[in-house]
């Protein structure tokens, strides 16, 4: 179940400010380049508006793969209920019926690492002990990444798997995925495909395919990375105006 530390790709042309957004731009961030890792919010309601913002350190970017640390420290919008409520304090039945808004705290805990691959609809996240010993990895269900010069959009499915260094598998959050289907954030089509989703990443777990085969625990951040600042205009929906955050 272990490999060789996967490469770092050289460095690669980052894209250029108003570049058109996704793959067809043709562009690749470097390592170390800072971008944003987004996700908009769930339901009619809020599906235009961005309710989680992370910035993040681009570890590689090329055509299989795209890789990010998000380091402790790293000030994150999440999303929260309108009269500042945590959305985890509220109780589950009420929890997506209430309005909600946003605001920044800073990451606690150790860092993150974040990979993607195209066209995947989910992402495979790294979490370690503060010592550097491998805790876990989780397998968050999502809409495939949309690419735009300033970084990554998605949304959350809720649903969502833990993989055990060993390679044993949970699913995370039925509770919540259920929620969301009764209250409407999901349709029954929509909460299949998630299902499906899973089925399918619960396939690559239990052939131990990529990245779960390829090294990542072993892999450790750049000493020289510094914690990416929350950029102006970080909410900005680059399909709407066509700009990429911190070009207002």
């Amino acid at each position: 179940m272990t490999a060789e530390t996967p490469p770092v790709p050289a460095a690669a042309r980052v894209p250029a400010a108003g570049s058109v957004p996704g793959p067809a731009a043709g562009g690749r961030w470097a390592p170390g380049a800072q971008i944003l890792w987004r996700y908009r919010g769930n339901g009619a309601r809020y599906d235009r508006q961005v309710h989680i913002a992370r910035p993040v350190t681009v570890v590689r970017d090329d055509p299989g793969l795209l890789a990010v640390w998000m380091a402790p420290g790293t000030p994150c919008v999440r999303p929260v209920l309108a009269d500042g409520t945590p959305v985890h304090a509220e109780p589950l039945a009420t929890r997506y019926r209430k309005p909600r808004a946003t605001r920044v705290d800073p990451w606690h805990g150790t860092g993150v690492l974040k990979l993607a691959r195209p066209g995947e609809p989910w992402s495979v996240w790294l979490f370690w002990h503060p010592d550097w010993e491998f805790k876990n990895w989780y397998v968050n269900l999502e809409e495939p990444l949309r690419r735009w010069p300033g970084g990554v959009d998605s949304q959350d499915h809720f649903l969502d798997i833990v993989v055990a260094p060993d390679g044993g598998w949970e699913w995370r959050d039925e509770d919540e995925f259920a929620q969301a289907l009764a209250d409407g954030l999901l349709d029954e089509a929509a909460a299949a495909g998630v299902r499906r989703a899973g089925e399918r990443a619960v396939s690559v777990i239990e052939r131990w395919g990529p990245p779960f085969r390829d090294g990542w625990p072993r892999w450790r951040p750049d000493p020289s990375w510094t914690v990416p600042a929350l950029p102006v205009g970080w909410d900005r929906l680059p399909w709407d105006h066509g700009r990429p955050p911190g070009n207002p």
